[in-house]
């Protein structure tokens, strides 16, 4: 059978390719690799016996930014989001904290002196964020509000230690945007990562960082629903190594790396363009622990017990030498620990009167160092008595992520470094960037233009171009 659109991939991109082509009334199969979709978009029992575990991503903030799921309104196929009492907490080893409400103003209530200036930096932004989110989760060529982003971009090609001495003067504030703007797995004396460290706080405000009601599996599970609601095929258990494993189609669109974009299609794209492919630079990688645990962790700090997300670092200075760390090839002694506790909100994750917790930190790519000791150790520092509740962990490093999900090589979580030249030529100096020199192969991955996260914008802007370019009525 032919098809309009083949998608090769269902991590949140694919899905949201497959969406959109087939709310257009386009006939579209999707082929997943795995026996189960979702990409980093899964859920498992991994632990204990009713233990339930995000395997990959656990905290949504950019879906709730995302226009894509906006208008898609997956509430209507089943999801539920919730909601944390606090959206992020960053506790210092002092039993203080810089804790991040939904509201600004009692926000800046809680960071002291550094408040005035903290809003001075967001608020102007969050004035705007439901006009600049969408900016920013869009290519960053010929933007449609183009002194909205040019205001954005002036603090944001900047680094995060530049705006974080420039802005705030307490060790709590300072660390709180060391560990925003260490999303971008960067270290954060580099251009960029002010932006990232931006765009989070102004999430955190403007829409929350919520977590989806049964595990992260549950939005690939309504995005399946949305989608062949719509018609739309899916098969699983399908890898696909050549062209020739795929059916006749008008358009592909692969939401997949480009080195893999390389080997399936090498025959079908001029080999300068498969050199670009296979040079596309990944980033370090993550190790990855979850726990099944007999009660809530007794962080010092009273307000990172009613937290979604709680960032575990300590000072600028300790979260920046851990991320310049892994980005040069080195084990972090102190790691900077991204964690969440999603069964404090959702009863639904752990048996009664028990709790799960969800962490990772960033390591050398592909690295194979037992980081379990030392993220163990750094939660300790800010909550006494973490290691006494723990019944059952698991763990994955890099090489066991990337064998989980193909498109974390090395176990780089994001698609791609984020770094001047790959922010504007991602995969490769494009325009629109996912198309292909072949007019019918589209990529729609991570590895284009936003980038990392649970949106679907990169799948959302490969259809719409596939649209305009092969697919018109």
């Amino acid at each position: 059978m032919a098809y309009d659109a083949v998608i090769v991939g269902s991590g949140p991109n694919g899905l949201a390719a497959a969406i959109t082509l087939a709310r257009e009334g386009r006939q579209v199969l999707l082929l997943e690799a795995k026996d189960q979709i979702g990409g980093g978009m899964r859920s498992a029992n991994c632990s204990l016996p009713g233990f339930v575990h995000d395997i990959c991503s656990a905290i949504h903030p950019l879906a709730m930014a995302s226009p894509f799921f906006a208008e898609v309104r997956l509430e209507d196929y089943g999801l539920q989001w919730i909601d944390p009492d606090l959206p992020v907490v960053h506790p210092m080893a002092d039993g203080t904290a810089a804790v991040l409400e939904r509201s600004l103003p009692a926000t800046t209530d809680r960071f002291g002196k550094d408040g005035q200036r903290y809003g001075q930096l967001i608020q102007p932004f969050l004035d705007h964020a439901d006009k600049l989110l969408p900016q920013l989760l869009a290519p960053p060529l010929f933007p449609s509000r183009p002194l909205l982003v040019a205001r954005f971009a002036l603090k944001g090609l900047r680094s995060a230690e530049q705006i974080a001495h420039r802005y705030f003067s307490t060790d709590a504030v300072r660390g709180m945007f060391a560990g925003m703007a260490a999303h971008s797995v960067r270290p954060l004396d580099a251009k960029l990562t002010a932006a990232v460290g931006m765009m989070f706080c102004i999430t955190a405000h403007a829409s929350g960082w919520p977590l989806p009601q049964g595990g992260s599996q549950s939005i690939a599970d309504a995005m399946l629903c949305c989608l062949e609601s719509l018609g739309g095929e899916v098969t699983t258990g399908c890898p696909v190594k050549s062209m020739a494993d795929l059916p006749p189609a008008k358009a592909i669109l692969f939401d997949l790396t480009p080195q893999a974009v390389q080997r399936i299609a090498a025959d079908q794209l001029p080999a300068r363009y498969c050199r670009k492919l296979e040079a596309f630079r990944h980033g370090p990688g993550v190790f990855k622990i979850d726990w099944a645990l007999s009660g809530p962790i007794p962080w010092k700090n009273e307000a990172a017990r009613r937290a979604g997300t709680v960032h575990v670092g300590g000072t600028f200075e300790e979260i920046a030498k851990a991320e310049a760390e892994a980005c040069s090839g080195r084990i972090p002694e102190r790691p900077f620990v991204l964690l969440a506790q999603q069964s404090l909100f959702d009863p639904s994750r752990a048996p009664a009167g028990k709790q799960t917790g969800w962490a990772y930190c960033h390591v050398p790519s592909g690295c194979n160092e037992d980081m379990t000791e030392k993220i163990e150790a750094q939660i300790e520092r800010f909550a006494p008595g973490f290691r006494d509740l723990i019944l059952q962990r698991h763990t994955m490093n890099p090489n066991e992520l990337e064998s989980y999900n193909a498109n974390y090589p090395g176990g780089d979580i994001t698609g791609g470094v984020l770094e001047l030249g790959q922010f504007f030529a991602r995969p490769t100096l494009r325009f629109p960037p996912y198309t292909t020199p072949n007019k019918k192969l589209f990529i729609c991955s991570a590895s284009t233009p936003p980038g990392g996260g649970v949106h679907g914008m990169c799948g959302f802007h490969a259809a719409q171009t596939a649209l305009r370019k092969v697919l018109r009525d």
